[in-house]
């Protein structure tokens, strides 16, 4: 790491930071809405972007500042099992290909805003409702979190903010700026800002990766050099664990761990609140259709992102955080000015998610616990300036989570987060294809996964910490090593399923559905039926 600050690095990184901040504020006349006061324009953008736009809405939503510098870290920490996250990006399409498009046609049917809003919807369960809402905001607050650490890897690198002895409220300076910029244009614009900075930030992720996969294997002789140096060092033993430091395949003992964290997660990523704000903000169920087919182009980025983690042991970066690893890399390898531009793209990648995490949590909170539950008669005024109040809140948890703990533990509960959502998948997409699970059976499905996702995760070591070492355990009644939130969702679909042919049989009250077959497949021409309607027409769940 080069002594006291990088001025070029940081005169290049302010450049694009400012210009994002202009962007995120003149956001709000892009597109101006009709009526600003309502979730529809604020939390979705008017319901209106086209292909291009949620292209890059998505790509910015789910290819995050974490996911740059956490997959290769992943790679440099322990080899091969980091890429996980390739296969687990190509197999989200085609399952989301399947259920996305009939989400998004029921939702503009009926005016939902929320994954909640659905299932209350779908099940007349507001108690149901309530458990995907709190699950969601759950596990999405490390998320937000872990954004934040990847500003802060990138600020560490660039020497902003001094020392290990530098006063806390110095040190932290530039990352607090960084908040109240988002909080800021985020407020004012909605979901308007980050779908207008997103072009930004993936266009210059985009030319750091395509420039560092051609010119950093040229300065360091080769991709033969960087694999046999990267194999030498992972062949090394780690004295943590008495093992070697990782490999440049995958072990076989480490092959149910890998396919079932890669299927786990690809359940998963669609699960969070924000990959559903991003895709019900698009104008047309043609628009989602096809996304599907044209967002596996991140999945060819995010493989050579991977590389990375090769080449900075090949370049001989040392970190004692392992998420510095690809920040070091750049300022290592890279002339000072463009090394600027690829802290950029990290920070700018940070800003995008946290903005559409933070609307989508506030967005839960407002629509599925404070008008369900507090105030039944909120205006779509009073909605608008609850959720805008509540994504700062959200904003200012992810920062004090920030500040005040241990970047692992950030990490690690993210892990778990993600672990907790995977439980909401029976409820979404079970129905969005069928109404024959009962909402109480869903309801004890959805505690019973949640419970064994939490407790198995909570006895996992590593050689750092005694819980919350990992997601991964023995699978019970296998003796293999696989991921805890596939298990736990295994656990969850059977307890559905036996619960509901005794609920049925029980002729236990199923709800009242308020959706109808044809919903599934309207399009934006077809005429919605809005949740303002009065109680006897909208179904008992209003």
């Amino acid at each position: 790491m080069k002594d006291g600050v990088n001025g070029v690095a940081l005169a290049v990184f302010i450049f694009f930071f400012l210009a994002v901040t202009v962007m995120g504020f003149l956001a709000t006349r892009w597109r101006k809405a009709e009526n600003e006061h309502s979730l529809d324009e604020w939390g979705l953008g008017g319901r209106s972007f086209g292909t291009w736009v949620t292209w890059f809405l998505l790509g910015g939503d789910l290819y995050t500042a974490y996911t740059f510098v956490a997959v290769p870290a992943a790679i440099y920490a322990a080899g091969a099992a980091g890429f996980f996250a390739v296969p687990y990006t190509i197999l989200v399409y085609p399952l989301i290909f399947t259920f996305l498009p009939r989400l998004w046609s029921v939702s503009h049917k009926h005016g939902y805003v929320t994954t909640s809003d659905f299932v209350r919807g779908r099940f007349g369960s507001k108690g149901l409702s309530l458990a995907v809402a709190v699950t969601g905001i759950l596990a999405t607050m490390p998320y937000i979190a872990l954004q934040l650490v990847g500003i802060q890897a990138v600020l560490d690198v660039m020497g902003v903010g001094g020392g290990e002895d530098t006063n806390w409220f110095i040190k932290d300076l530039p990352l607090l700026i960084a908040f109240g910029v988002l909080a800021a244009y985020t407020y004012s614009s909605g979901l308007r800002a980050p779908a207008l900075i997103a072009f930004v930030k993936d266009t210059l992720i985009y030319i750091v990766i395509a420039v560092a996969i051609i010119y950093i294997p040229i300065k360091l002789g080769g991709f033969d050099d960087i694999f046999a140096k990267a194999g030498d060092a992972f062949s090394q033993t780690n004295p943590a664990t008495g093992a070697p430091r990782g490999a440049l395949t995958p072990a076989d003992a480490g092959q149910w761990t890998y396919a079932t964290l890669a299927l786990g997660s690809a359940l998963a990523l669609f699960m969070y609140p924000h990959s559903i704000t991003a895709t019900l903000s698009s104008r047309s169920r043609e628009v989602i259709r096809r996304n599907t087919t044209i967002l596996p182009l991140y999945s060819l980025m995010l493989g050579l992102l991977a590389l990375l983690g090769f080449m900075a042991i090949a370049a001989g970066i040392k970190v004692q955080n392992g998420q510095l690893a690809i920040p070091q890399l750049f300022e290592t390898m890279f002339p000072d000015w463009f090394a600027g531009v690829a802290f950029a793209a990290i920070g700018i990648g940070a800003l995008v998610p946290a903005a559409i995490m933070s609307i989508a949590a506030a967005n839960l909170f407002t629509r599925n616990i404070y008008k369900d539950f507090i105030k039944p008669d909120a205006t779509p005024a009073q909605e608008t300036k609850v959720s805008k109040l509540v994504s700062l809140l959200v904003k200012v948890g992810a920062l004090a989570f920030v500040l005040t703990m241990d970047k692992t533990v950030a990490i690690n509960f993210q892990l778990l987060g993600g672990i907790w959502i995977l439980q909401t998948f029976p409820a979404l997409v079970g129905g969005l294809f069928t109404r024959w699970f009962h909402r109480w059976a869903l309801l004890a499905g959805w505690a019973v996964g949640m419970i064994y996702g939490t407790v198995a995760a909570y006895g996992v070591a590593s050689p750092t910490q005694k819980h919350f070492g990992g997601s991964a355990k023995e699978i019970p009644g296998i003796g293999e090593i696989g991921y805890i939130g596939l298990t736990a969702f295994v656990l969850n679909v059977v307890v559905t399923v036996v619960l509901t042919f005794v609920l049925k049989a029980a002729k236990a009250p199923e709800g009242i559905d308020e959706t109808s077959p044809e919903d599934y497949t309207a399009d934006a021409g077809d005429k919605g039926v809005q949740v303002e309607l009065p109680p006897a027409t909208a179904g008992s769940s209003h």
